[in-house]
């Protein structure tokens, strides 16, 4: 079954382009709230991060199909010494939106890595009440549905489709998919990759999310595109794909993760005509994914 693939450089914040309810699956990352190393100052203010991810929430609920998912992988911020509450106002955004919450799976990133910050040395210098702060190695990736999923529609399905659309059970139980809490590597900042300089997150998340959350020849999601990875993963497992970048310079990055030789696969690359008003909520500079 031959797929397509569209990169869209422009504001996802509303996704024109795409036909109400015809995503399947979404899998995105938003910009983590001005993270010390990836993203500092990106936002003015918290709220203007909060305003962007309500916006898109909004268009989410018009662009997804009936009773199918969208999972956002985020977590809570430490900015100058203040945790801001990401993961809870994503999930009321979304609520309010009109999803239902569906569930919480946490990442666990391995415990030799701590990037961001390293605060539990402070016990150690001063072993007393109260200056306690652990080091944070985790993500998470909410999951949330449009309704109530239709389960007629597996049974209508062609056993082809079926077949390609397997859950892989070696996989589901040996590496503990079934669980709310997956040990999986992520992606390193240093060294010569492809991402570098953009805050990637591994291959094996949207893996799992597409073929939990989809069946072969759907179509996926990722508002918040980056260097292409939920989109490469995408193409690699019979899905078809939607993906939104805000800089353009990630074009090539983006070209050369989707350059494997599929004969039966079609990636388009859309260059959207913004308005030259731009709206006062979020700047260009304040969308950058980092998928």
């Amino acid at each position: 079954m031959a797929t397509v693939h569209r990169v869209v450089f422009g504001d996802c914040r509303t996704m024109k382009e795409i036909p109400d309810r015809s995503i399947q699956l979404t899998i995105t990352s938003p910009p983590y709230y001005n993270a010390p190393f990836d993203y500092p100052d990106l936002f003015s203010d918290y709220n203007e991060f909060l305003t962007l991810i309500q916006d898109v929430c909004h268009d989410l609920y018009r662009v997804s199909a009936a009773g199918r998912i969208v999972c956002f992988i985020t977590d809570d911020m430490l900015v100058k010494g203040q945790k801001y509450p990401v993961v809870a106002d994503i999930t009321r955004l979304m609520l309010q939106a009109g999803f239902r919450y569906r569930d919480r799976i946490v990442w666990v990133k391995p415990k030799g890595y701590v990037r961001i910050s390293r605060r539990s040395g402070v016990v150690i210098q001063h072993p007393y009440p109260m200056y306690y702060y652990p080091d944070n190695i985790q993500e998470s990736i909410l999951i949330f549905q449009k309704g109530r999923f239709d389960y007629s529609y597996v049974r209508d399905l062609s056993l082809r489709l079926l077949e390609k659309s397997r859950i892989p059970l070696k996989d589901y139980n040996g590496d503990e998919w079934h669980l709310t809490v997956w040990n999986i590597t992520n992606v390193l900042p240093l060294g010569l990759r492809l991402e570098k300089g953009i805050a990637a997150f591994p291959e094996e998340i949207p893996k799992r999310l597409i073929k939990l959350f989809s069946f072969h020849g759907e179509t996926v999601l990722d508002p918040f595109l980056g260097s292409g990875t939920t989109m490469k993963v995408a193409r690699e497992l019979g899905r078809n794909s939607w993906g939104y970048e805000i800089d353009r310079r990630l074009k090539k990055i983006i070209r050369q993760k989707l350059s494997c030789h599929q004969p039966d696969s079609k990636v388009e690359f859309r260059l959207r005509q913004e308005s030259k008003k731009p709206r006062p909520s979020v700047s260009r500079r304040q969308v950058i994914a980092h998928s």
